[in-house]
């Protein structure tokens, strides 16, 4: 945004000195610079077209139309900052978990505790925004050793409309399996924050083995889902920040995603 605008402002410059020949004699004199009239309306419609440009791009995320990317766009760096920490994320996060739980509770349990919800973690059960303020809001590649070394700190606050959702799935009495990204190795640090910030009494947790690393999280996910399924479960609930979450074999009778503009996962 701030190129444009300086852009904009020395197109006026080169606009005012181009009307005037140069002339040694003249000078010194005062420098005037006529700024047009409708300059703040032109950086008013700069502005607008830039949120434009952006909300658009953040759609094409949500909706899984974009091609897969690595970092957000550089121009939408502001924009995906004020969203992630303004009302507009955390009223997304009510209306996914509000209309989750008011399908979990249409939902008719078969008694035999074989129904399951599956979680995701990171993005939808725990907020890792701490970490990626300090790294561009998505704008830096991923380094996942850094990536690991905020896991360890265990510091990771919860998704509270999340927290809400999985207490009430877990009060209608459906089993609650997370199933995550993150590496076996990690299972401790990923437990103690969990329970730190108020998830507990899951079923299972399901990590990466190191047979697992290096497949993508949809093979990975739709593996895990596959044997939940072979194992005589019923997948009635997904929640996921990512499309590779939810999609794949064995799918869930419905699933719901949570918004996540900061990173893609395949």
């Amino acid at each position: 945004m701030l190129f444009l605008k300086l852009f904009l402002l020395f197109s006026f410059f080169s606009s005012t000195f181009s009307h005037d020949t140069f002339n040694s004699h003249l000078l010194p004199r005062p420098l005037i610079i006529q700024y047009p009239e409708d300059i703040e309306t032109q950086f008013k419609k700069c502005d607008e077209e830039l949120k434009l440009q952006c909300t658009s791009w953040r759609f094409a995320v949500e909706t899984n139309n974009l091609s897969p990317w690595k970092t957000i766009p550089e121009e939408c760096v502001d924009y995906v900052k004020d969203y992630m920490t303004g009302r507009g994320y955390k009223v997304d996060l009510e209306r996914v978990s509000n209309e989750a739980g008011v399908y979990a509770k249409s939902v008719e349990l078969s008694g035999d505790g074989k129904d399951v919800w599956v979680f995701d973690i990171d993005e939808t059960l725990l907020s890792n925004l701490p970490y990626y303020v300090e790294h561009g809001y998505g704008l830096e590649i991923f380094d996942p050793v850094q990536f690991d070394k905020w896991v360890q700190r265990g510091m990771a606050p919860a998704i509270e409309p999340s927290l809400k959702l999985y207490e009430k799935v877990l009060d209608l009495g459906f089993k609650v399996f997370l199933l995550t990204g993150r590496s076996e190795q990690q299972r401790f640090d990923t437990i103690e924050n969990l329970t730190k910030v108020g998830f507990r009494s899951w079923d299972k947790l399901i990590l990466r083995d190191s047979e697992d690393h290096g497949k993508l999280a949809t093979v990975f996910k739709s593996e895990k889902r596959s044997k939940m399924v072979e194992e005589g479960y019923r997948i009635l609930g997904n929640s996921g920040d990512q499309w590779s979450d939810l999609l794949g074999s064995s799918p869930s009778s419905r699933s719901f995603k949570l918004p996540n503009p900061m990173y893609y996962i395949p």
